[in-house]
């Protein structure tokens, strides 16, 4: 399996919840520069709102 974690080359948002007992992990790199990672369900959760209301998708609405 490819590595999914994003680089400055391929910026995006990686979630990983290998079973439903264990936490969630995610890391987020924007094109902009920003970036985050979150250990944990509800961290996950925020870190995935927090980039799609203000990086990623959001940087190409007009």
């Amino acid at each position: 399996m490819a590595d999914l974690t994003p680089t400055p080359d391929r910026p995006g948002l990686h979630v990983s919840k290998p079973s439903p007992n264990t936490p969630a992990t995610a890391s987020a790199l924007c094109h902009c520069g920003a970036s985050a990672t979150a250990k944990g369900d509800a961290q996950v959760k925020a870190l995935v709102e927090g980039y799609t209301a203000h990086h990623g998708p959001a940087h190409n609405r007009r």
